[in-house]
């Protein structure tokens, strides 16, 4: 059987940019072994596999080069900007069954926003254990607010750093990080400053190599925990609107866009993340 394969970059702030993944339609008879080796020659970050549901419009499943992975953002948006595109869908909403859950999705005419689990909190862990992941000559580079672990599907560290210029010149020791991603259960770490080149929120990087992913361009769900993060610690976004730059220093410039939904006693009650996706 030869699996027709789209390939797709999701958040692209310029037609260089965002994040790449692949798409396979029709995947209910494709074993778990040949969705590895797919997504494995594909090469991308995640490939994304859809099939029929029964509870929810479509199942996705997400394969990185060398796992399966509960749930993938930048991966979902691509595939329902892509099957908009395709006819298969039409603007409105949609659930999707995935392994982090049901979760609700948005189609607009030129977006896809997708709904997240709500954010859950984890540890705060010691600046002193993630200080040796990265390195910046001999200056310190942490930020003043927590390390801390968070998910809205998946699980990362949000690691605060003092400065774009700074953060820009972060160099990663990935054998580092793949410790500390096995220690606490995480998929990465997630660095970010609030300086930007625009109008942003933040400017992050994001750091996976236990799942085969050095640095990626545009991490959706990364992205949303940051979100909630900095709602917890007082940034409330524009009328709950966050706006990430990711993926400047790999050539690859990308926006992604967080919405967060409260309730009347100011407590989240949503998280979706949206952006758009074009054919590569």
């Amino acid at each position: 059987m030869t699996e027709k394969i789209y390939r797709m970059t999701a958040f692209a702030a310029s037609k260089n940019g965002g994040n790449p993944a692949g798409v396979v339609f029709d995947a209910d008879n494709i074993t778990q072994d040949r969705m590895k080796e797919i997504a494995e020659e594909v090469g991308y970050s995640e490939t994304a596999f859809v099939m029929k549901s029964d509870v929810a419009d479509f199942k996705v499943r997400f394969f990185t080069p060398t796992e399966e992975v509960d749930l993938c953002g930048h991966a979902t948006i691509a595939t329902f900007n892509l099957m908009r595109d395709e006819g298969l869908v039409n603007v409105g909403e949609y659930s999707q069954e995935t392994k982090a859950g049901v979760l609700m999705l948005k189609i607009y005419e030129d977006s896809v926003y997708m709904e997240q689990t709500l954010p859950e909190f984890y540890e705060v862990i010691p600046k002193e254990i993630v200080r040796d992941c990265f390195s910046i000559g001999d200056g310190e580079y942490l930020g003043d607010s927590d390390v801390e672990i968070v998910s809205t599907g998946l699980k990362d560290i949000m690691l605060p750093v003092n400065d774009l210029e700074t953060l820009l010149k972060l160099e990663p020791d990935l054998e580092k990080i793949t410790e500390i991603s096995i220690k606490y259960g995480v998929v990465g770490i997630h660095a970010f400053s609030l300086d930007t080149y625009g109008e942003a929120t933040a400017h992050t990087r994001n750091f996976a190599p236990f799942y085969g992913i050095d640095e990626e361009s545009a991490t959706g769900t990364s992205n949303c925990a940051l979100a909630c993060y900095l709602n917890k610690v007082g940034n409330k976004g524009t009328e709950g609107l966050y706006i990430f730059e990711q993926g400047y220093c790999m050539g690859s410039p990308s926006e992604i866009r967080v919405e967060l939904e409260r309730d009347n006693n100011g407590e989240i009650s949503g998280v979706y993340v949206g952006g758009k996706a074009i054919r590569i």
